[in-house]
């Protein structure tokens, strides 16, 4: 229940992020672009700058429709050396018939997206941040306590400092414990999968051709990368993916050309390791009091489609669009409500389609193989269905 009293003594803050990661960090530098007199507080709970602390070497994939975004933000120029084009797509089911491609010159595009190491990103906006006088960081920082007033939420930190906020943004990542203190619930689907990436070296050059490899196991994933490298993620159980983080490079790299084949080339190296639990969660609510989920805090899925971080910066967008709508009334209900209505139906499609991704290809019934390849031929068949698949990858139907 809100409390009427206002805690006059404390610092105000217009909006305070919680979470310095990508996402916030990002929303930060394009709540800023769109209204330079917002003041601004990101509480981090990695003392280190971003892109030491906050990045890792994980790269993502960015749709048409992010680069766009990125683009009004005033930070595409800036990485659009260190992206790599994706320019075709070819997605398979190992030891089946289906498979289907997908080609920017179709659509008449220069590319279906771009990949991007995190690093390059974190970079960038640790230093353009850093020339914002009213963005004041918290770090080594993490909440310990909301108290909801009828106007502010009174914040209170780890260290026992507190201040206030108009709104509240929580982007924490999947695992978000903010997001519980706020009293947000989560709904949450473990795949009994886990990820296993790292980036590739190869023999010859890609092509600008990702690939989708589906695998009784699980999806393997390959994005291009600049300097003639791939972003692997190989889905395999967990035993095996413990298997996996255990072989020296070359039984790795070798392992990956066994599971993969060689459509994609012959891979000569492999860089650091690393491994994840795959799960989905999504909260069950968007916005609360004054406060509002993004990113991963409101949908953490697989990464089958490559769709989490272009789904938050459509979260982003809409955040920046409705702070501009109600500059008077920042975190107010009608504020918080048109966000959340704005957000609802593209986080379901995203988060049901992905979801059911994951059990079609992650399935050994023989029926489920013939169903799935049987859809993967129409696509190659019929451009009108094979549309909606290219629209939905470069992020133009959300």
């Amino acid at each position: 229940m809100t409390q009427t009293a206002v805690t006059s003594d404390l610092p105000l803050f217009d909006i305070v992020i919680s979470g310095g990661g990508m996402a916030g960090s990002t929303l930060a530098w394009a709540l800023l672009q769109a209204n330079p007199a917002l003041k601004l507080a990101i509480i981090e709970q990695q003392a280190e700058t971003i892109s030491q602390a906050s990045f890792d070497s994980r790269s993502i994939a960015l749709a048409a429709a992010s680069v766009d975004l990125l683009q009004r933000w005033g930070l595409w120029a800036d990485i659009k050396p260190k992206a790599c084009a994706i320019e075709h797509i070819h997605v398979s089911d190992r030891g089946h018939f289906g498979k289907t491609r997908l080609s920017a010159a179709e659509y008449q595009q220069q590319a279906l997206g771009y990949v991007l190491e995190v690093e390059h990103l974190g970079a960038l906006l640790s230093e353009k941040l850093a020339g914002y006088k009213q963005l004041q960081r918290f770090a080594p920082n993490t909440l310990a306590a909301i108290t909801p007033t009828q106007q502010q939420q009174v914040l209170t930190l780890n260290d026992g400092t507190a201040l206030q906020a108009k709104l509240l943004l929580i982007a924490e990542g999947g695992l978000s414990p903010s997001r519980s203190l706020a009293g947000f619930g989560v709904l949450e689907r473990q795949y009994q999968q886990h990820a296993v990436i790292a980036n590739l070296a190869l023999a010859e050059g890609h092509q600008h051709t990702a690939f989708e490899r589906f695998t009784e196991h699980g999806p393997i994933a390959l994005l291009p990368l600049t300097r003639q490298r791939y972003s692997l993620v190989y889905t395999a159980t967990p035993d095996e993916a413990a298997r996996l983080m255990q072989l020296d490079d070359t039984a790795f790299v070798a392992q990956v050309q066994q599971a993969f084949g060689y459509r994609a080339g012959i891979f000569s190296g492999a860089g650091r390791r690393a491994s994840y639990p795959l799960s989905l969660r999504v909260s069950g609510d968007i916005v609360r009091h004054r406060t509002a989920l993004l990113g991963n805090s409101l949908h953490n899925v697989h990464p089958i489609a490559g769709q989490g971080f272009n789904l938050a910066l459509r979260d982003i967008a809409e955040l920046v669009r409705q702070v501009n709508a109600a500059p008077h009334d920042i975190g107010g209900y009608a504020m918080l409500r048109a966000y959340q209505q704005a957000r609802q139906l593209d986080i379901n499609t995203v988060t049901t389609a992905t979801d059911a991704l994951v059990r079609i290809f992650s399935n050994r019934s023989r029926l489920m193989a013939l169903a799935r390849n049987t859809g993967l031929l129409a696509l190659t068949l019929c451009d009108e269905l094979k549309r909606p698949v290219a629209e939905q990858a470069m992020g133009l139907r959300s």
